[in-house]
């Protein structure tokens, strides 16, 4: 049985982006662009439960799972700053499948979990999309109970 290929956004998916976007803007008001300070994504926290959905999905025979996320065209920097992220959050096994591309249309997969369904070519991914944060998906641990076809515990 071939694998169920699984595109996983970054920027408030598996970080926290908005959250981290809204402090600088409070600390700074007068940056129109937060994102593009030195730094700003290396030091993104994850979302809870993140990390250990992203690590079994990696070591399950059921799923080939890969990174993918838009650029910042504020902050080139944020290339090598995501991957940087992956690496310390994630490990080196992730940043082999780390996918930074500006139009997800292009992907060619089962499964794309992100915060949006639309603007970055989601609308034209061919596979399902789940909407993170939304009413059916509004964290990982809903997530991983899909994925792994647990039973949501009362």
């Amino acid at each position: 049985m071939k694998p169920k290929v699984v595109y996983v956004d970054m920027d408030d998916v598996l970080a926290e982006y908005s959250q981290s976007w809204e402090l600088k803007r409070q600390q700074r008001p007068e940056q129109a662009y937060p994102q593009a300070e030195l730094g700003f994504f290396s030091a993104l926290l994850p979302k809870a439960g993140a990390i250990s959905v992203m690590h079994r999905l990696l070591s399950h025979p059921g799923f080939e799972p890969y990174i993918t996320t838009a650029p910042s065209i504020y902050n080139p920097l944020c290339y090598m700053e995501k991957r940087l992220w992956i690496e310390r959050h994630l490990g080196m096994a992730y940043v082999d499948r780390l996918i930074i591309i500006s139009n997800k249309g292009f992907l060619q997969g089962d499964l794309l979990i992100d915060d949006y369904i639309e603007g970055k070519g989601q609308e034209f991914f061919k596979g399902e999309i789940w909407q993170f944060g939304s009413t059916k998906f509004p964290d990982w641990k809903s997530v991983e109970e899909c994925l792994f076809g647990i039973e949501p515990k009362s």
